[in-house]
């Protein structure tokens, strides 16, 4: 592969590298960009290869194709938890007849065990109808099941669940850990104010930049201010109407007589 090349004086391999395109010249050919990865580019022929990425119902390649190590040698040495019964099915108290069966059945002597294991009795674990039949129809609660195309990788189970998050909502955690009091402006205002909203969120409400801010907050650069809302050279809002929910002032004359 590495023989030199008589007319052009270069080898195959290094011709291969420089007539292959970038990853930023792939992007610009393809409808789908962002599903162009830095390998993509190695391929015989990346355009088809991210054509195949980018139809529909097609399922990825798995995240471990390129590692060097086994698949799931990172978790030998991590303790599986025990299993643990859905909490419709504990609610019937059938682990603890459980429970109390083993007790029982660890106080028998050898040859009581072997007289159970020849004739054994049935419905020790007798449980009401209704019972059984409300965890299953009336309190059965559905289990996460992963969604087309979502492949189980090494570390998954610890990664953040995204879906349950929203942009714009700020838990009780990230505003203890940003330093946020009441009516305290996130620390990213200013540059939104400065730069605009979000890309992938442009419809987004934002306080003191779209929306109006909470009651009790004043604009300003002041310690606890929201900064000051972008407008154009004739006042007007750029980004939404910042103004829109607050209480509209009279036009109409007061009347001062009694």
């Amino acid at each position: 592969e590495d023989e030199a090349d008589d007319n052009k004086g270069i080898s195959r391999k290094k011709r291969k590298i420089v007539s292959r395109m970038s990853v930023a010249e792939l992007k610009t050919l393809v409808r789908r960009p962002d599903v162009v990865e830095v390998w993509d580019t190695t391929s015989a022929d990346p355009r088809l290869l991210v054509y195949l990425k980018a139809y529909r119902n097609t399922v990825t390649v798995p995240k471990h194709w390129s590692s060097k190590r086994k698949y799931m040698a990172g978790k030998r040495g991590v303790e599986k938890p025990p299993f643990k019964l859905p909490e419709f099915i504990e609610a019937t108290g059938i682990a603890k007849i459980r429970t109390a069966i083993m007790e029982k059945q660890a106080e028998q002597s050898l040859k009581g065990k072997s007289r159970d294991k020849a004739h054994p009795k049935m419905g020790k674990l007798d449980i009401d109808y209704q019972v059984l039949h409300d965890a299953f129809f009336k309190y059965m609660t559905k289990p996460k099941l992963t969604k087309h195309n979502e492949l189980y990788h090494e570390g998954k189970e610890y990664e953040a669940k995204m879906m349950t998050k929203r942009p714009g909502n700020l838990s009780a955690a990230l505003k203890e850990a940003l330093g946020m009091s009441e009516n305290t402006p996130p620390p990213w205002l200013i540059n939104m104010q400065r730069y605009g909203p979000p890309p992938a969120y442009p419809n987004l409400k934002i306080p003191g930049l779209n929306a109006p801010i909470p009651q009790g907050a004043e604009y300003g650069y002041h310690p606890g201010g929201w900064g000051k809302p972008p407008v154009d050279e004739f006042g007007n809002p750029l980004y939404g109407d910042w103004k829109q929910d607050q209480p509209a002032q009279s036009t109409q004359p007061e009347d001062v007589t009694l």
